[in-house]
Formats: structure tokens, C-alpha cells, sequence
């Protein structure tokens, strides 16, 4: 039997060693004659008795011939043009047709793309990448590509081939991305990579690109439409973002982890935006509980953060990760938002609804690391990829955990177009990047000896620090006013400044010194305070060298630290005491407000990420006074320019006095552009009252209690000022004019002059207005 093609070409296909099967399989062109063409159909079907080419234009079926191997066919076809065949197929007593993959050259990838990718520079590479709905020659199917440059081959399996390696080989492209078209499956669909590096090891790899993962423990990946599976309603929102400057806006974040906010029962199904799906289970201890869907978590999260006031959202990561004890912070699916909580559509939803309720999403970003689970980065061609080679900068020991290779271009483009997918694909207005300290330095919790230098002997991460310097860059050039927080523990300087300031172009920083200062010292029995006001006033000395995010975080109530209650002294009423105290003075701090669920009510325990809040605590009065507390503060922080419009320059603070350590009391003013809108804040951080404290103020008039901390429906003692003072002409402060107060025991109070009141008595004037002018 004649053939056209060598035993040893065949064995290239047979034994998955060819890095273009396009080179062997599909139609080919033998000869080209006046009339007609003669073409070549070959196709390796490894589970296949018998085949046959199928041309429907023509009506016609033409028998394929085994050569060289059982599962190896080939036809000789003669026609003037072989397109859109199909290959019939016996397998048993089964027979199928199906259109043969090695028919469709792919137009998805560009040579641009890939040139563009290799130099770091495709923003938008995960519409390249990845699995991807489409056409070719009108036949419906999917596109794969992925980056592997060291990998001998790479199939793509799942349920479609029966996880067959054999059948689904991809080709590769410029020695670096293989990939390939797969007719007739679409979104949906279950997949990985079968990588095989050059000795032959196989790798089964989840998508690095892929838009959605199954549920834990299982890893594949899943085909989704990510253009087509929602109709946004935010165009307005969007558009006011774009010309806002959140700098000069109330920033107040609620923080919160989704898959332990609340949970449900697991005897009911999981609602979703489109449907229902099976319970995802929260742990084997936790197995009458399941997690909520993001579709739930709109219609409860969302009007409860709305209640109480808060400006933003800030979700701990929800990046695919495979352990729920990570918190997220171990992503394996950088492109997927957790399937624990539903489909990608109802994620999109969520934020939806959020901007309709006027909430600003944030998301926890982690470029920082990434977990050594065998279906995820780790090793991922066989080699090190996305990683170091050498665990002396490309591993934390620590945590267990790789560091990315951010020296290497398409690492880099990978990690860079991540962040830009998130406020692309869904909408998102801000991130907060994790353990930026852990990326500057090479020598983060490493030992001397377990780091090396840089090329300039010194301890920062070069890459590490261009990388957030261009991600800065492109984040505030495709999406303008939006937040970009760094969480950053160092004395490294210009975190929060422009990149042609010398900074590494954040907006925010969490201010990590402030958190530890006000933590000590809230945590001392007041009698010894007045040996720490120190704690209280540091954080104005270097206040301005950054916009600073005033943030008690998740990781404050967990490890044994206790949640806030816990953390103060005194008896249970002064614990309430101190933690309005606290909140009170941390809302009218220069800064924006980043606080943890649970807080707002008083939860006693720590956070447990497989458990509920304690919401039943909601019962009793002191817990839902706390809960009144924290949404009357919300409401005034929103309401008073002065909280929030010169957070960062030194126009918008100034201390009247912080020097009466023996009472442990403390007064500023806030400002904004206007005058009237000024604001006097005193704080009296024990629990002794004090009936006739002097207080110096700007302008003569009536000042106003407009919030105390102390008062009745709040749990507190109800002292205070009757609604406010009247100033004396008695200098004090270096103030022309001088207010006397009652300070409650552990309270704030927030005073502001209103104009229109005048004292008893006095005349006022009133002027004609002359009509003809």
C-alpha cells in the first residue's frame, strides 16, 4: 500500500514527541495538478477501529487507511478544494463524526501577540491566552493556548477526550506558546494540560489563564464566555470614577472574608444568578453549613454594609486558592474568582450590585507568592518557570510558598495583566496589594546566608520593585480613580507617591506603626497611659510622608491576639468604652478607614475562617448599641467634609493641645477648604470624667456636640454637653477663644461651630433687599 508519510513520522505522533503535529495531521496539499488537486488527510485516533473522511459539500465518504500503526490513518483525496471536512469514526460498536482539529489554523494568536508578550508588554494577554469561545470556518469551538517554553509537548484533556493525551496534541508556537483549536466543545467544558517536559514526566496543569476552576478539591479548569455571560448596569458608576479623586473622598472599608461572613445550611441548594448548584460544603468539622453564594452575599452583604454606612467593600482574596486555611492568600487560579461561591457571572453581579448601592469593590491582590500545589505555577513546563531556581530568592520558607520570577518578561506581563483583567473583566475599583514588604526585600524572613544579594550587593529586589512600579503606572492610566493600597511594613520610603516622585505609585498605605501604637496603647490600663501619650501623638511626626489607610485588619483578631473587646482592659463596660474610644479617634485621624467583619458588634472571639460571626450576639443591647455606634459614625464621617477632603496635606489637621499626658487627654481640629466645616475633637482616654475642661477655639460661637462617643444609645454613661457650648473670650491653647466641657470617661467628642445659633437676647438685624437691584 502506497503511503506518504515515514514510520518514524508516525511514531513522532504515536509517542507524542512532535512539537507541530500541524506538520503531520490534518489535510495537506501533494499535488497540485491543471484540473483537480490531490490531497492528504492524515489523523491519529487512538481509540479507533476504522475512519473515514467525510466531504458534505460533495455528498461524499472516502475510507482512511491504518499505516505504520493501527490508530494512524491516512486518505488520498482528489478535489479541487478539501475544506470543512469531517472525520467519521468507529470505536467499538459506537461510531461518531466529528470535524478533525489539525483542519483549523488558528487566528486567535498573532505574531504581534506573541512578540509582545515575550517583551512583557501585552496588557490584555489573557484574551490571548488561556481557553477561549470562538469560530473558525463558521465551526464552533475553543481555542487553547498556553506558555511552556521548556515542555517537550503538551495535549490539552478533559471530559471531551476522556483525559487522553494522545488525541488533543498542540503545537508550538515561536518555540514558546502552544496551541491549538477544538471544534465542537464550548463554555463549560473540563479541561487541563498534559505537559510533558523532556524526559518524558507529565505534568497535569490547571490553566494558568482560565477564567474559572471546579470546586475544590478537584483542580481542573472550565471553558467560560467570559464576554458574554453578564450585561453590566454600571456605565454611570464607572463614569464617575473615572473623573473622582478618591484621595479627596470618605474612604471607609469594610473588610470582609466571603466564605466566613455567614453561612447557610447544607441540606439547601446553592442559589445562583441564573439557576441553582449542590452545596459546597465549608469543612468536615463545619458539614451542616455551607458557603454562600455571591449571588446571596449580594442580596445579604451588600444591603448590611449599605446600613451601616460603609463606602467600600474589601474582600479577602478570592482568587481560586485550594486551602480555605490560607485565606486566600495561596492562589493557584490567579484568573478564576473561587468557584466556592458560584459561577464567574454571579461575582460579576455581586460588584453590580455594589456600585448600584453606591459600594466600592476591593480586592486583595497577592503577586506577591504563590503555593507549590502540583496542578498550579509551581514547576510548571517542567522546569522553573514562574519561579526561581534557586530557593535562595525563589522560595519563603516560611510560608511554604515560591516567589515569582519577576526578572522574566512573560512572568511579569502574566502578573501584570492579572491586575488589569480584575478591573477590566469585572469592574473592580481598587486593590490592596498583600506582603508588599516580602516583595522589596530579598532578605524578607530570610536568615543571613538563605538570600542572595543584588547585582549591587544590596538587599532590595530590583525586579521586584520595577514590577510595582509598572503596574502603578498602567493601573492609573487605564483606570483612573481607583485605589491601589499597599500593605507595607517597612521604612521604605515613597510607597504611596508618584513614580516620578521617586515612589513606587501607590495611593494608599496601610499605616502598620499607627495600628501597633494606638493596639499598645489601648491595651495598657488607663492609669498607665498617661506614660504612653506618645502612642497617641507619633503618628503626626511623620504623617505626611504618605497617604496613609488607618487599618484594623483581619490579621489583628486572629493567632491568639484576641478580637478588640478582648483586647481592652477594664471591666465589660469599659471594654465598650474603649472600643468607641478607639474607632471614634481612628474616624477623625487624617487617613482613610480600612476594619475587619465582626468588629462592628463587639464579636468577642477571634476570627474563624470555617465559622459563622457571632451574629447571635446581636440579641443583647450592648452588641447592637456598638452596631448603632458604628453606623452613626459612618453616617458623619460621610457627612462632614472636614473627616475626609485634606486627609494628606497639613491643611486639613492641626493638634490644639496633646500635651496633658496626666489625664490622658488629647484635642485637634480637623479642616476642609471651607471654614465652616471645621471640626474640634477631644479625647479623654481614661474612664475618670472631667466636668470643667478648657478647651481653646478658633472662632467665638456656639459649638455643637455633634458626636459623643459616651452617649446613652450607645452603651456609654450619657455625660456631655447638653448639645453643645458656648465659647468664652478667654484665650487658651493660643486660641483666641476658649470652650468649657464635660468630658465623659473613655470617650470623643466632636464639636462644630454653628453659625446660625446666637445667644439669648441678642437683636438681629434683618436687611431690606431692594427688589429693582
Amino acid at each position: 500500500m502506497t503511503t506518504t508519510i515515514s514510520a518514524d513520522q508516525v511514531n513522532q505522533i504515536v509517542y507524542n514527541l512532535h512539537h507541530d503535529p500541524f506538520e503531520i495531521l490534518g489535510c495537506h496539499l501533494l499535488e497540485k495538478g491543471e484540473k483537480t488537486k490531490k490531497w492528504v488527510v492524515r489523523a491519529y485516533l487512538p481509540k479507533a477501529e476504522a475512519a473515514w473522511v467525510i466531504r458534505p459539500t460533495e455528498g461524499k465518504e472516502d475510507p482512511m487507511n491504518s499505516v505504520h500503526h493501527p490508530n494512524f490513518f491516512e486518505c488520498i483525496i482528489e478535489t479541487p478544494e478539501l475544506n470543512n471536512y469531517q472525520l467519521k469514526v468507529k470505536e467499538g460498536e459506537h461510531e461518531k463524526v466529528i470535524y478533525d482539529p489539525y483542519a483549523f489554523s488558528s487566528p486567535f494568536l498573532t505574531d504581534e501577540d506573541i512578540y509582545l508578550f515575550s517583551e512583557g508588554n501585552h496588557h490584555r494577554i489573557y484574551e490571548k491566552l488561556g481557553a477561549h469561545v470562538g469560530k473558525i470556518n463558521k465551526v464552533a469551538g475553543v481555542y487553547f493556548a498556553v506558555w511552556a517554553p521548556n515542555a517537550r509537548n503538551v495535549s490539552i484533556i478533559g471530559d471531551f477526550n476522556n483525559w487522553d493525551g494522545r488525541e488533543h496534541q498542540m503545537r508550538k508556537r515561536n518555540n514558546t506558546i502552544w496551541e491549538l483549536f477544538v471544534p465542537e466543545i464550548g463554555a463549560g467544558t473540563v479541561y487541563k494540560y498534559e505537559i510533558k517536559n523532556s524526559e518524558g514526566h507529565i505534568y497535569e496543569k490547571s490553566d494558568p489563564y482560565g477564567f474559572y476552576r471546579e470546586v475544590r478539591p478537584d483542580t481542573a479548569s472550565i471553558v467560560v464566555d467570559i464576554d458574554n455571560i453578564y450585561q453590566w448596569n454600571d456605565e454611570q458608576w464607572l463614569e464617575n470614577r473615572r473623573n473622582s479623586d478618591p484621595l479627596k473622598e470618605p474612604v471607609s472599608v469594610y473588610e470582609v472574608h466571603l466564605g466566613s461572613w455567614l453561612h447557610a445550611s447544607s441540606d439547601e441548594k446553592m442559589p445562583l444568578l441564573n439557576g441553582e448548584a449542590d452545596p459546597v460544603i465549608v469543612s468536615e468539622l463545619n458539614s451542616g453549613s455551607r458557603f454562600l453564594s455571591y449571588y446571596e452575599l449580594a442580596e445579604k452583604l451588600i444591603p448590611y454594609v449599605k446600613e451601616m454606612g460603609y463606602t467600600h467593600i474589601e474582600v479577602l482574596p478570592i482568587a481560586e486558592h485550594p486551602f480555605d486555611g490560607s485565606w486566600g492568600y495561596q492562589v493557584t487560579g490567579f484568573y478564576s474568582p473561587t468557584s466556592r461561591f458560584g459561577p464567574p457571572e454571579d461575582f460579576m453581579y455581586f460588584v453590580d450590585q455594589c456600585h448600584e448601592n453606591g459600594i466600592g469593590v476591593i480586592l486583595d491582590w497577592v503577586p506577591g507568592h504563590f503555593p507549590k500545589d502540583s496542578h498550579g505555577l509551581a514547576y510548571f513546563d517542567g522546569t522553573h518557570l514562574y519561579e526561581h531556581a534557586d530557593p535562595r530568592i525563589g522560595e519563603h520558607k516560611e510560608w511554604g510558598t515560591l516567589v515569582f520570577n519577576y526578572g522574566r518578561h512573560e512572568v511579569k506581563n502574566f502578573l501584570v495583566a492579572n491586575v488589569l483583567f480584575w478591573f477590566d473583566k469585572y469592574h473592580i475599583d481598587g486593590i490592596r496589594v498583600d506582603a508588599v514588604a516580602s516583595m522589596l526585600y530579598r532578605n524578607y524572613l530570610r536568615k543571613d546566608g538563605e538570600w542572595i544579594p543584588n547585582e549591587y550587593g544590596g538587599d532590595e529586589h530590583i525586579e521586584a520593585v520595577n514590577f510595582i512600579k509598572e503596574v502603578n503606572i498602567l493601573l492609573f492610566e487605564y483606570f483612573p480613580g481607583i485605589l491601589s493600597i499597599a500593605e507595607e511594613s517597612t521604612e521604605w520610603e515613597k510607597v504611596s507617591r508618584p513614580i516620578y516622585d521617586g515612589g513606587l505609585g501607590f495611593n494608599l498605605k496601610w499605616d502598620m506603626g499607627w495600628m501597633h501604637d494606638m493596639l499598645d496603647y489601648f491595651s495598657i490600663d488607663p492609669f498607665y497611659r498617661q506614660y504612653h501619650q506618645n502612642n497617641v501623638t507619633f503618628s503626626m511626626l511623620y504623617y505626611y510622608n504618605e497617604n496613609f489607610m488607618l487599618a484594623l485588619s483581619h490579621d489583628e483578631v486572629v493567632h491568639g491576639k484576641s478580637n478588640m473587646l478582648g483586647k481592652m482592659p477594664g471591666d465589660e463596660w469599659q471594654k465598650y468604652a474603649n472600643v468607641r474610644a478607639l474607632f471614634t479617634y481612628m474616624y477623625t485621624h487624617p487617613g482613610k478607614k480600612t476594619m475587619f467583619m465582626s468588629m462592628e458588634f463587639g464579636q468577642w472571639s477571634e476570627w474563624n475562617v470555617w465559622g459563622d460571626l457571632e451574629w447571635h450576639l446581636l440579641q443583647y443591647e450592648p452588641h447592637q448599641q456598638l452596631k448603632q455606634f458604628f453606623t452613626d459614625i459612618n453616617a458623619l464621617y460621610k457627612q462632614e467634609p472636614a473627616l475626609y477632603t485634606h486627609d494628606f496635606d497639613y491643611h486639613g489637621f492641626y493638634w490644639i493641645d496633646c500635651n496633658d499626658n496626666p489625664h490622658s487627654v488629647v484635642s485637634f481640629a480637623r479642616q476642609s477648604d471651607d471654614p465652616k466645616d471645621t471640626l474640634i475633637v477631644i479625647c479623654n482616654f481614661t474612664p475618670q470624667p472631667h466636668s470643667h475642661y478648657r478647651i481653646g477655639v478658633p472662632e467665638s460661637g456656639y459649638y455643637l456636640e455633634l458626636f459623643n462617643s459616651d452617649a446613652k444609645k450607645y452603651g456609654g454613661s450619657n455625660m456631655g454637653n447638653l448639645g453643645g457650648k458656648w465659647a468664652d473670650e478667654w484665650a487658651f491653647h493660643n486660641k483666641p477663644y476658649s470652650v468649657d466641657l464635660c468630658l465623659p470617661p473613655l470617650s470623643v467628642l466632636i464639636l462644630k461651630l454653628d453659625p446660625d445659633k446666637v445667644p439669648e437676647g441678642t437683636i438681629v438685624e434683618e436687611v431690606a433687599i431692594d427688589e429693582e437691584e
